[in-house]
């Protein structure tokens, strides 16, 4: 299997979306695997990891860290053997429904709001139909709350649980409770793809990824959650990632 790239600390992978979609495939195969944690990085998480210990933990033990974001791939550039393409959440998410429609997988969505998650899974049923859907809540909840859907998950052994409760919160939730997610088969973040899904952003026009300018159309288009970041304010990690990672190196 291809390695990895290190930038900034963080081993990306070099695996093609192809390769990594058959990868997962292949674990979730297995008869009793253990729990694949797969993060998907970009900029922003990169330089974030830089200064949040707890982070850089997580990274470590996690089991793949795929380029989230077109900053990741201009980096690698600089490298002897760089990163071919990006490897997104969403994307992956859209291979593994795919394969889970024609094998019957079982699969569990946490994350954003009570709305927009349900019409996301209306919308999965519509378009998967032989998806099992294992169970979902959305990603505002309390303590008891959160007791009752570890338990849920725990009773339903989803083949993969899709997070969507933002980075690196997403990231630091599976940590926390990954001794609870016995008989996960896959686990990883979608950042607001399930609002994709759900029709409450509209995906990214071909010309914006073909100019490799899928953040900016973010950045104008796409409404902050509730107790989330300003975007521009996130946003503002690019340049320090942009001068670090590659006019600096």
């Amino acid at each position: 299997m291809k390695g990895s790239v290190n930038i900034l600390g963080v081993p990306f992978s070099k695996l093609t979306l192809n390769e990594t979609t058959q990868l997962l495939n292949d674990h979730i195969g297995k008869e009793r695997p253990k729990m694949f944690h797969l993060i998907t990085a970009n900029p922003e998480i990169t330089i974030a990891h830089e200064t949040d210990e707890l982070l850089q933990v997580i990274m470590k033990e996690a089991d793949l860290i795929t380029p989230d974001g077109v900053g990741i791939v201009m980096a690698s550039k600089r490298k002897r053997d760089p990163i071919s393409e990006r490897v997104t959440g969403f994307d992956l998410l859209l291979r593994l429904l795919d394969s889970g429609n024609v094998k019957g997988w079982s699969f569990y969505f946490l994350g954003t709001d009570e709305e927009t998650n349900q019409k996301a899974v209306d919308e999965i049923r519509k378009l998967y139909p032989n998806v099992v859907v294992a169970g979902r809540h959305n990603g505002f909840f309390s303590q008891d709350i959160e007791t009752n859907i570890l338990r849920e998950i725990q009773h339903s052994k989803p083949d993969v649980l899709i997070i969507a409760m933002g980075a690196p919160y997403t990231d630091k939730w599976i940590y926390k409770n990954k001794h609870k997610l016995d008989g996960v088969k896959v686990v990883f973040g979608v950042g607001g793809s399930l609002d994709v899904l759900a029709g409450k952003v509209k995906t990214t026009p071909p010309i914006w990824k073909e100019l490799n300018l899928e953040w900016l159309h973010r950045l104008l288009t796409v409404p902050v959650a509730k107790g989330q970041k300003s975007r521009w304010r996130r946003q503002s990690a690019l340049p320090k990632f942009f001068y670090r990672a590659i006019i600096k190196k």
